[in-house]
Protein backbone atom coordinates (compact mmCIF):
# COMPACT_ATOMS: atom_id res chain seq x y z
CA UNK A 1 0.00 0.00 0.00
CA UNK A 2 0.97 3.44 -0.27
CA UNK A 3 1.94 5.69 2.00
CA UNK A 4 -0.16 8.62 0.92
CA UNK A 5 -3.37 6.46 1.70
CA UNK A 6 -6.21 7.06 3.72
CA UNK A 7 -5.58 4.47 6.58
CA UNK A 8 -9.13 5.39 8.27
CA UNK A 9 -10.96 4.34 4.91
CA UNK A 10 -10.38 0.65 5.69
CA UNK A 11 -10.91 0.23 9.16
CA UNK A 12 -8.91 -2.16 10.94
CA UNK A 13 -10.79 -5.25 12.48
CA UNK A 14 -10.70 -6.14 16.23
CA UNK A 15 -7.84 -8.13 17.17
CA UNK A 16 -10.03 -10.13 19.31
CA UNK A 17 -13.67 -11.34 19.31
CA UNK A 18 -15.91 -10.07 22.10
CA UNK A 19 -17.24 -12.33 24.82
CA UNK A 20 -20.59 -13.00 25.07
CA UNK A 21 -21.52 -11.60 28.76
CA UNK A 22 -24.62 -13.16 30.30
CA UNK A 23 -26.89 -10.63 31.93
CA UNK A 24 -28.74 -13.53 34.10
CA UNK A 25 -27.85 -15.18 36.81
CA UNK A 26 -30.16 -18.37 35.49
CA UNK A 27 -28.68 -21.37 33.79
CA UNK A 28 -29.07 -21.14 29.89
CA UNK A 29 -32.21 -23.28 29.13
CA UNK A 30 -31.29 -24.07 25.43
CA UNK A 31 -28.03 -25.63 27.06
CA UNK A 32 -29.96 -27.74 29.86
CA UNK A 33 -32.30 -29.06 27.18
CA UNK A 34 -29.61 -29.52 24.65
CA UNK A 35 -27.45 -31.39 27.41
CA UNK A 36 -30.43 -32.99 28.74
CA UNK A 37 -31.28 -34.78 25.20
CA UNK A 38 -28.17 -35.95 24.74
CA UNK A 39 -27.82 -38.19 27.41
CA UNK A 40 -31.55 -39.11 27.98
CA UNK A 41 -32.04 -40.23 24.03
CA UNK A 42 -29.03 -39.62 22.20
CA UNK A 43 -26.75 -41.40 24.04
CA UNK A 44 -28.86 -44.78 24.94
CA UNK A 45 -29.65 -45.26 20.85
CA UNK A 46 -26.53 -44.53 20.12
CA UNK A 47 -25.08 -47.53 22.45
CA UNK A 48 -28.10 -49.77 20.81
CA UNK A 49 -27.11 -48.56 17.98
CA UNK A 50 -23.25 -49.61 17.94
CA UNK A 51 -24.18 -52.59 19.32
CA UNK A 52 -26.07 -53.63 16.82
CA UNK A 53 -23.61 -52.93 14.34
CA UNK A 54 -21.23 -54.71 16.14
CA UNK A 55 -23.17 -57.45 16.50
CA UNK A 56 -24.19 -57.93 12.46
CA UNK A 57 -20.19 -57.39 11.87
CA UNK A 58 -19.48 -60.50 13.59
CA UNK A 59 -21.86 -62.40 11.95
CA UNK A 60 -21.72 -60.73 7.98
CA UNK A 61 -24.71 -61.85 5.83
CA UNK A 62 -25.15 -61.46 2.49
CA UNK A 63 -28.79 -61.49 1.22
CA UNK A 64 -27.47 -61.97 -2.44
CA UNK A 65 -25.78 -64.81 -1.97
CA UNK A 66 -29.10 -66.68 -0.51
CA UNK A 67 -28.98 -69.75 -1.52
CA UNK A 68 -32.28 -72.13 -1.07
CA UNK A 69 -32.58 -75.74 -0.88
CA UNK A 70 -34.41 -77.33 -3.68
CA UNK A 71 -37.84 -78.37 -3.19
CA UNK A 72 -39.62 -81.62 -4.69
CA UNK A 73 -41.35 -80.71 -8.17
CA UNK A 74 -44.83 -80.43 -8.50
CA UNK A 75 -44.97 -84.14 -10.12
CA UNK A 76 -43.90 -85.00 -6.89
CA UNK A 77 -46.42 -83.61 -4.36
CA UNK A 78 -48.54 -85.96 -2.80
CA UNK A 79 -52.72 -84.90 -3.58
CA UNK A 80 -53.64 -82.38 -1.22
CA UNK A 81 -50.37 -81.72 0.20
CA UNK A 82 -50.83 -77.63 -0.03
CA UNK A 83 -47.43 -76.91 1.37
CA UNK A 84 -45.58 -78.63 -1.10
CA UNK A 85 -47.53 -76.86 -3.97
CA UNK A 86 -46.73 -73.66 -2.43
CA UNK A 87 -43.20 -74.52 -1.84
CA UNK A 88 -42.89 -75.74 -5.63
CA UNK A 89 -44.27 -72.56 -7.03
CA UNK A 90 -41.83 -71.12 -5.33
CA UNK A 91 -39.32 -72.94 -6.66
CA UNK A 92 -40.88 -73.01 -10.03
CA UNK A 93 -40.34 -69.23 -9.80
CA UNK A 94 -37.35 -68.97 -8.60
CA UNK A 95 -36.18 -71.36 -11.53
CA UNK A 96 -37.96 -68.97 -14.02
CA UNK A 97 -35.85 -65.45 -12.97
CA UNK A 98 -32.57 -67.41 -13.29
CA UNK A 99 -33.56 -68.87 -16.70
CA UNK A 100 -34.12 -65.18 -17.33
CA UNK A 101 -30.84 -63.85 -16.22
CA UNK A 102 -29.09 -66.54 -18.10
CA UNK A 103 -31.08 -65.28 -21.26
CA UNK A 104 -30.27 -61.68 -20.38
CA UNK A 105 -26.77 -62.48 -19.90
CA UNK A 106 -26.22 -64.27 -22.82
CA UNK A 107 -27.82 -61.95 -25.44
CA UNK A 108 -25.33 -59.17 -23.30
CA UNK A 109 -22.25 -60.82 -24.38
CA UNK A 110 -23.51 -61.45 -27.75
CA UNK A 111 -24.14 -57.39 -27.81
CA UNK A 112 -20.87 -56.97 -26.08
CA UNK A 113 -19.27 -58.90 -28.63
CA UNK A 114 -21.16 -57.37 -31.76
CA UNK A 115 -20.05 -53.80 -30.71
CA UNK A 116 -16.24 -55.07 -30.19
CA UNK A 117 -16.29 -56.70 -33.60
CA UNK A 118 -18.43 -53.97 -35.51
CA UNK A 119 -18.00 -55.32 -39.29
CA UNK A 120 -16.41 -58.36 -38.47
CA UNK A 121 -19.38 -59.69 -36.23
CA UNK A 122 -21.04 -62.07 -38.15
CA UNK A 123 -17.84 -64.32 -38.10
CA UNK A 124 -16.40 -63.90 -34.77
CA UNK A 125 -19.56 -63.67 -32.50
CA UNK A 126 -20.94 -67.18 -34.09
CA UNK A 127 -19.92 -68.89 -31.10
CA UNK A 128 -22.23 -66.49 -28.93
CA UNK A 129 -24.97 -66.34 -31.75
CA UNK A 130 -25.63 -69.87 -31.39
CA UNK A 131 -25.45 -70.12 -27.51
CA UNK A 132 -28.05 -67.23 -27.39
CA UNK A 133 -30.18 -69.03 -29.83
CA UNK A 134 -29.91 -72.80 -27.94
CA UNK A 135 -30.92 -70.80 -24.37
CA UNK A 136 -33.50 -68.57 -25.67
CA UNK A 137 -34.96 -71.79 -27.81
CA UNK A 138 -34.36 -74.02 -24.30
CA UNK A 139 -36.38 -71.15 -22.55
CA UNK A 140 -39.36 -70.97 -25.08
CA UNK A 141 -39.82 -74.52 -24.71
CA UNK A 142 -40.37 -74.51 -21.29
CA UNK A 143 -41.55 -71.46 -20.12
CA UNK A 144 -43.16 -69.81 -23.86
CA UNK A 145 -46.57 -69.37 -24.14
CA UNK A 146 -47.39 -69.28 -20.51
CA UNK A 147 -47.93 -65.62 -20.37
CA UNK A 148 -47.43 -63.36 -17.51
CA UNK A 149 -49.56 -65.44 -14.96
CA UNK A 150 -47.99 -68.83 -15.59
CA UNK A 151 -47.68 -70.99 -12.67
CA UNK A 152 -45.87 -74.25 -12.07
CA UNK A 153 -48.98 -76.35 -12.93
CA UNK A 154 -49.53 -74.93 -16.28
CA UNK A 155 -45.93 -75.02 -17.08
CA UNK A 156 -45.83 -79.23 -15.94
CA UNK A 157 -48.94 -79.49 -18.12
CA UNK A 158 -46.76 -78.04 -21.35
CA UNK A 159 -44.10 -79.80 -20.54
CA UNK A 160 -46.51 -83.25 -20.19
CA UNK A 161 -48.17 -82.30 -23.88
CA UNK A 162 -44.79 -81.63 -25.23
CA UNK A 163 -43.48 -85.34 -24.32
CA UNK A 164 -46.50 -86.85 -25.41
CA UNK A 165 -46.69 -85.35 -29.06
CA UNK A 166 -42.60 -86.04 -29.08
CA UNK A 167 -43.58 -89.73 -28.32
CA UNK A 168 -46.02 -89.91 -31.41
CA UNK A 169 -43.80 -88.50 -33.55
CA UNK A 170 -41.50 -91.13 -32.77
CA UNK A 171 -44.29 -94.01 -32.88
CA UNK A 172 -45.06 -92.41 -36.02
CA UNK A 173 -41.82 -92.40 -37.28
CA UNK A 174 -40.90 -95.45 -36.51
CA UNK A 175 -44.24 -97.08 -38.09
Amino acid sequence: MSEDSNRDAYKVPPTRTPVFERTSSLPDPVAFIQTAFNYIVDAPVTFVREWIERQQAKNKYYYYHQKFRRVPDLSECLEGDYLCFYEAEAQWRRDRMVDQEIVEIVRERLGACKHREGPNQFQNCAKEAELLAQVTKAYQDRYGDLGVHGNARTCLMKQKHRMMEERKAQASASE
